[in-house]
């Protein structure tokens, strides 16, 4: 996931490519199908152990960029280009698709209402357009946890057992007085950056974010979205935050060299932390977010209306999205099932990892999914968070002066989404 736009020539050239580049079509049958996926996720794992289990069958996949890519390309080929077969949608970019169900199979049509009540109605319904067509399985959420070093903060002199330490910040205002005692004691950055760390899992921990369950746009006035991003503000002000952004080479290497000693680590994040930094197995500890609740990210696969396969689609989604599926895929990847079987039994609520102290890691995702309220996404919430996100970066990089921020975020999402 990437929060920056990129260049808009490089986005053209790329969707471009893609729309009159890709076929569209698998080859005219059941056995061959065309997968559009984001990259950072590894979908060729999945897709080789489908070809694996059925060698029959060819799935030619395409990792078209950053989610927001993904999103842009989907957008052009709808329009009128030739579509894939398959294509993984974040779940923040997929109401702006289910606001537009005619482009996309009715997975009901396919047998997908036989299999609804296997996932987490919250995440469910929110791949379910208004006239009651169902746009998208999903295929995992995030749940919220922060990572951190154990061996940094010993040599702070703060606790660092996972227990001890959730003890430290119940709400988000300790959390930035934990990060000051460590800057105090270290001179160096207690956080990875303001805007993934702190902004993104405080607007994710609301009741009610960007639209009111109606759907009206609330984003402006809406006092929980203005408390999270002035905490991200108290946060920087603080002093606590490293100015490294999440994706960047920096945020990578940062795991490994103690440029920050603790960042968010949704489900998927935390097999970034093993990808980058594999040096320091043993060192990290996961432990819960102030205040414990809440979900950073999960995706949907979809099958567009123009899809030359849709068979072979729908047979790879129920195969590999099916809860055993989903669950051998957390215990591997760690990729947090969007399935309820899942969480009634012990498989993740027991999950530990040695890499991570052997962190109760399940439990404590598991427990922010629990006591997680869902809230109403519209079409325009990935833009809308964009913008909120890009404007804390800013202030984090002294463009923009804390005081200042909040018009500034308010101007630059108006003016996203077209005034």
């Amino acid at each position: 996931m990437r929060f920056r736009l990129a260049a808009a020539a490089t986005v053209t050239v790329m969707v471009g490519a893609l729309v009159t580049g890709c076929s569209g079509s698998g080859g005219g049958d059941d056995k061959t199908f065309q997968f559009w996926s984001f990259t950072g996720i590894n979908q060729k794992a999945d897709v080789e152990k489908y070809k694996e289990a059925h060698p029959d069958i060819t799935v030619k996949l395409t990792e078209v960029g950053s989610t927001q890519e993904t999103a842009q390309a989907l957008t052009a080929a709808l329009a009128g280009g030739k579509v894939p077969d398959l294509v993984l949608i974040q779940g923040d970019d997929m109401p702006n698709f289910v606001a537009n169900p005619d482009n996309f199979v009715d997975l009901s049509t396919m047998g997908a209402d036989d299999i609804s009540g296997d996932y987490l109605p919250w995440v469910w319904d929110q791949a379910v357009a208004q006239n009651d067509a169902v746009i998208g399985v999903p295929t995992d959420v995030g749940g919220m946890s922060m990572a951190y070093r154990a061996d940094l903060f010993e040599a702070a002199g703060l606790p660092s057992e996972p227990d001890a330490v959730a003890a430290l910040w119940p709400t988000w205002d300790d959390f930035i007085s934990v990060g000051q005692q460590y800057v105090a004691a270290t001179g160096k950055p207690f956080l990875d950056n303001a805007g993934t760390s702190v902004f993104f899992q405080t607007v994710n921990q609301v009741d009610e974010k960007y639209y009111t369950p109606e759907g009206e746009l609330v984003y402006d006035t809406n006092p929980q979205v203005k408390e999270a991003f002035d905490i991200s503000i108290k946060a920087i002000e603080a002093g606590i935050t490293a100015n490294v952004p999440a994706f960047s080479t920096g945020w990578s290497t940062g795991k490994t060299n103690g440029a920050f000693a603790a960042m968010a680590a949704p489900s998927w994040m935390l097999k970034s932390i093993k990808t980058d930094a594999p040096d320091t197995s043993g060192q990290w500890r996961v432990t819960t977010v102030p205040k414990v609740a809440g979900n950073w990210g999960g995706s949907y696969l979809a099958i567009p209306k123009r899809a030359a396969n849709p068979e072979a689609a729908w047979a790879y989604i129920k195969e590999m999205q099916s809860p055993a599926s989903q669950l051998k895929n957390f215990t591997d990847t760690g990729a947090l099932p969007s399935t309820v079987s899942a969480y009634e039994s012990t498989a993740i609520a027991d999950y530990t990892d040695p890499f991570f102290g052997d962190s109760k890691i399940g439990a404590v995702l598991g427990k922010s999914l629990q006591e997680f309220k869902p809230f109403f996404n519209g079409p325009e919430t990935a833009t809308i968070g964009s913008a909120m996100i890009n404007t804390v970066t800013d202030v984090e990089a002294g463009n923009t002066p804390p005081d200042k921020a909040w018009d500034v975020a308010m101007k630059a999402v108006k003016d996203a989404l077209g005034g």
